[in-house]
């Protein structure tokens, strides 16, 4: 919690996985897939056994429900090598996160910390901090990079960090908690990938 008694959550958004808790926590509360599903039969109660979300638009799924019936959804995922590329399916998604699916949280009583990639795109962080005050009321919002809470967390402040998540990977120096942007590296190949041709393997040799 911070001097005024509010929490302060952190939130980790991959391109394939949400990692999401509270400051001070050596672990995150809840692991998850950062996913989206909607049914490929229409349906206005449940898949499965489990039930979909009304919506206005559209009965969708989110988080762990999606991932165990993915088969008979159709899925997306809201970020694509670590940008986010669905602002409303990113919408969906935090609201699984801060709802009582998993951190049931007041949001307007928090703080929050953000992670994104190095080399982020302004407007996407710009997008970010505008849907967490106008959307969710968060009373603070920060964002860091990655490869900086990284280090933070070994208690560091100078190295260099290879982040190889989900959909990207990235090779960024830091220098006294600062990133060196003009000397990171970015590649847009990571575990999914690496994954998809190990598969690809496979199936070749029957």
């Amino acid at each position: 919690m911070d001097s005024q008694g509010r929490k302060v959550v952190v939130c980790d958004n991959g391109t394939g996985f949400v990692k999401c808790g509270y400051a001070g926590s050596n672990f995150p509360e809840h692991i998850f897939p950062a996913l989206v599903g909607r049914p490929i039969i229409r349906s206005t109660t449940k898949v499965g056994n489990i039930e979909i979300k009304n919506n206005k638009k559209m009965d969708l799924m989110v988080g762990d429900e999606a991932s165990e019936l993915r088969s008979m959804l159709e899925v997306n995922y809201p970020m694509e090598n670590g940008i986010v590329r669905n602002w409303d399916d990113m919408k969906h998604l935090w609201d699984y996160t801060f709802g009582p699916e998993k951190l049931n949280i007041d949001t307007r009583n928090c703080k929050i910390l953000l992670t994104e990639p190095p080399m982020n795109p302004t407007k996407n962080r710009e997008k970010i901090v505008e849907v967490m005050f106008e959307t969710y009321q968060f009373s603070g919002v920060y964002v860091a990079i990655q490869a900086v809470l990284t280090l933070y967390a070994q208690g560091l402040l100078t190295g260099v960090v290879v982040d190889s998540g989900d959909g990207v990977t990235h090779i960024c120096p830091v220098y006294e908690g600062f990133s060196l942007p003009h000397l990171t590296r970015r590649l847009d190949i990571a575990g999914r990938d690496i994954t998809r041709y190990l598969i690809k393997l496979l199936l070749l040799r029957g």
